[in-house]
């Protein structure tokens, strides 16, 4: 079992929802955040869900590089052994491209995928140290096929990390270190709050669960919920251009 759990972008959303899910399974977790106020409420309520569990937090914007190895070396220090690491902060600003907004279109890049190799950087250190661990990556749905408009770099950078999760997952293989990469469909979170219509949406708890469910299989590549996401990634990789504009 994977007793101590380390979560990025844990204050909100899908890694505030985990977080609550592992804690009634009586994990220990090590969080961290950009908003410690949160992470203290988020605390609280973890205690409260299971008293007899250890809840550690730490704030860390995930684009310090620096401070990334840091928090996570603290954490490993503070639990001894890091068991699972989910690598989940991420944005889901951008704009169609030319027009006028590369600073939010940088931002997303460097933070889904600049970040987010930080974040595996500092993991894989810890787990060749122990020889053992699990490395988790939520990357997307999106990261199937290209999109367009404002999706078109959130796309493209969930693309580059599931990629690196499988170059790692290759590396790794037959060894007691785990490389898992999670590919949610459209669940409802504080990164797409403001989107109104949306393709097969489900409510954040409902989508956190099958997201831990998926982790806990540890598998390399998960898609959820498995309605309909598991079919129409098929669909998706074989869908005309003409199809994909329609969808975005």
């Amino acid at each position: 079992m994977r007793k101590n759990i380390l979560i990025t972008g844990a204050s909100s959303g899908l890694g505030k929802g985990m977080a609550c899910e592992f804690a009634k399974m009586g994990r220990n977790l090590a969080l961290c955040a950009r908003r410690m106020e949160k992470l203290e409420e988020l605390k609280s309520e973890l205690l409260a869900i299971n008293p007899d569990i250890k809840v550690s937090i730490m704030p860390l914007d995930v684009d310090d590089h620096e401070q990334v190895f840091d928090v996570f070396k603290a954490f490993k220090a503070e639990f001894g052994q890091i068991d699972r690491i989910i690598v989940n902060a991420g944005i889901g600003r951008g704009a169609a491209i030319g027009t006028g907004y590369f600073y939010a279109n940088r931002q997303t890049a460097m933070t889904n995928f600049v970040s987010a190799l930080a974040q595996c950087e500092a993991a894989m250190e810890i787990f060749r140290e122990q020889n053992a661990g699990h490395l988790v990556n939520i990357s997307s749905i999106s990261a199937m096929r290209g999109a367009r408009r404002a999706l078109n770099v959130y796309a493209a950078s969930k693309a580059a990390l599931s990629s690196l999760s499988e170059g790692l997952r290759i590396e790794t293989l037959g060894t007691p270190i785990k490389v898992s990469t999670l590919h949610p469909g459209f669940i409802r979170s504080d990164i797409n709050k403001k989107v109104k219509k949306v393709p097969f949406i489900v409510d954040t708890e409902t989508g956190v669960k099958a997201m831990v469910k998926a982790i806990e299989k540890e598998g390399g590549n998960s898609y959820m919920p498995i309605w309909p996401w598991a079919f129409m990634r098929f669909l998706m990789k074989i869908a005309p251009l003409s199809a994909l504009k329609k969808m975005a």
